[in-house]
């Protein structure tokens, strides 16, 4: 009997930890398929399919992406990684070069220079007559070498009443009290004064400038009041008065004003009426071929404003130097001694009713291959007494200095040419002579 109760005991603690193992077991398994259900595995997704984005810039070179090969069937692998590949194809540096600076003009070396100021020229002379005056005055008479003209002069509203050509002298003569004559009496003299009078004239209504001032002459005749009139010349002592790219086809050009013997630029910019003004025209050339430089056009005005009036135009037609057949003046273009080079003078002048007597000068340069011939597009002819002439070659370029031969504007054509630029030069100070008394 107690061996039945023990066997019994022994059964029911072992079904009750069958229960128990049963029980544990099947609420593992219920954890962990909530588990499972719950947190679910992200998709793989193969390396092959990844794509990297690309910056796009102006600048910088686009690379294209290569398909990795098949290796034994399958997608080959990239050993290297597209990351690393992209580093090894990244942009190329950026060029530093740049075009070189111009190089430096040498320091011009301190020259000898001194202003000329006017001599007073010995111009009039008068003899003075029992009843009678009697007046020479040289065509030259500011002693410049120019001769004026006969109309500009008068001596109290009387003209001349002759001419010397051979002596190159105007003659006056009037009675004692003729021709705006003043009578002063004196203690012990009467003394008749006479006044000469220079007015410059224009040389017509196109032309707005004059290269001589005005002036005046006192011609003084004295007689004894006790004695007989003497017939002794007398001689005028008159002075006159003085108013105070380095890159390829990179050409430099240039405007000066020169010294008398042409070798350094003028330190001063006054001159007086009737003086020549050296004007130099230049090109510097920088891995160019060899050119030569011309003047195709010139403008003077008084201000700096080339489109300011007034203002006078010296320099037209591509070239021709057309102040010496408007006004009869000295002005000129010197023989060509270099290609690079184009020297004129100018006789200076001054703008009529413009007090401060300066004048600036504008250019429009322009230069050629050497290579080229001279044509009536470009060419460089002065006026002379046998017509026009050229400082290159042959001088039937020259025909069009008195018309337009081309059916093309000027300005047209310097767009054309090889290379052109506008130069400035001043202003010039020009002092004009005065008036003085005998």
């Amino acid at each position: 009997m107690e061996t039945q109760v023990c066997t019994m005991m022994g059964l029911w603690q072992v079904g009750f930890g069958l229960v128990l193992v049963l029980t544990v077991g099947m609420t593992d398994s219920q954890w962990r398929g909530r588990s499972v259900q719950t947190h679910k595995p992200r998709t793989f997704r193969p390396r092959s399919q990844m794509q990297v984005p690309q910056k796009s810039e102006t600048n910088m070179p686009q690379f294209s992406m290569q398909t990795a090969g098949m290796v034994g069937g399958k997608p080959g692998q990239d050993p290297v990684g597209v990351q690393s590949k992209q580093l090894l194809q990244g942009p190329m540096e950026k060029l530093t070069w740049t075009f070189p600076s111009l190089p430096e003009e040498p320091l011009q070396p301190e020259i000898p220079f001194e202003l000329r100021e006017p001599i007073s020229p010995n111009s009039v002379g008068a003899q003075c007559r029992e009843n009678s005056v009697y007046v020479e005055v040289m065509e030259d008479f500011f002693g410049t070498g120019k001769r004026l003209m006969a109309s500009g002069f008068e001596m109290g509203g009387c003209g001349p009443i002759g001419q010397d050509d051979n002596a190159e002298v105007l003659i006056f003569e009037s009675e004692l009290h003729g021709c705006g004559s003043i009578l002063t009496v004196t203690e012990d003299s009467l003394v008749y004064t006479f006044t000469l009078v220079y007015s410059p004239k224009e040389v017509s209504d196109d032309v707005p400038i004059f290269r001589s001032s005005g002036a005046a002459v006192s011609i003084a005749c004295h007689y004894p009041r006790l004695h007989n009139v003497s017939s002794n010349a007398l001689l005028p002592d008159w002075v006159p008065y003085t108013a105070t790219k380095v890159a390829e086809e990179r050409l430099v050009f240039s405007l000066k004003l020169m010294t008398d013997e042409w070798q350094f630029e003028r330190p001063s910019n006054q001159y007086f009426l009737g003086d020549i003004v050296n004007i130099e025209a230049s090109v510097k050339t920088y891995n160019h071929v060899p050119v030569r430089v011309f003047v195709d056009s010139c403008i003077a005005t008084a201000s700096p404003d080339m489109n300011s009036d007034p203002r006078y135009s010296f320099i037209e037609y591509n070239g021709c130097l057309v102040d010496t057949k408007f006004t009869g003046s000295s002005s000129r273009y010197l023989p060509r001694t270099q290609n690079d080079k184009l020297q004129f003078q100018l006789e200076a002048f001054r703008f009529h009713q413009v007090n401060s007597g300066l004048v600036y000068i504008t250019c429009i340069l322009k230069a050629v291959p050497v290579a080229t011939l001279t044509n009536p597009a470009q060419k460089a002819c002065s006026f002379s007494p046998n017509g026009w002439v050229s400082v290159d070659e042959s001088d039937q370029v020259c025909g069009c200095c008195d018309s337009t031969c081309s059916s093309s504007s000027a300005s047209d054509q310097v767009l054309r040419d090889l290379r052109w630029e506008k130069t400035s030069v001043g202003p010039l100070d020009i002092k004009e002579f005065g008036s003085g008394g005998l």
